[in-house]
């Protein structure tokens, strides 16, 4: 029994040494990066930066033409409204200087009649 205890901790401190003579390599972890895998992450980014970048100029210059055109639009309108506006006060003016020379000649026909029948009297 002492030759079975004695060779079963003669086994088990090989097995320690064996254990302690292991090269063990560390493993990088998932917060462990190499330089490599660093520079992947970093370029990573910086190209989801760039495309992200990319489609806010883009989006930017949508809305930018979008306004751009509204505002021709917009312009468009306010000069065929102007031009409306206008053509119907000379319309207006037109109507309102004809029926005041209508009113003068009236009344220098009626001027002219009565000055006749004055002479006549």
């Amino acid at each position: 029994m002492k030759k079975q205890i004695l060779s079963l901790a003669v086994v088990a401190l090989l097995a320690f040494a064996v254990q302690s003579c292991e090269k063990k390599e560390p493993k990088p972890g998932e917060d462990e990066l190499t330089l490599g895998n660093k520079v992947d992450t970093l370029t990573t980014d910086i190209e989801q930066a760039k495309d992200s970048a990319v489609i806010k100029a883009e989006n930017a210059a949508a809305t930018a033409k979008e306004a751009s055109e509204n505002a021709a639009q917009d312009v468009k309108d306010a000069t065929t409204k102007a031009a409306q506006d206008v053509k119907e006060a000379a319309k207006k003016a037109a109507e309102k200087t004809e029926a005041a020379a209508k009113a003068a000649k009236d009344g220098t026909v009626k001027t002219a009649k009565d000055v006749n029948e004055a002479l006549k009297k």
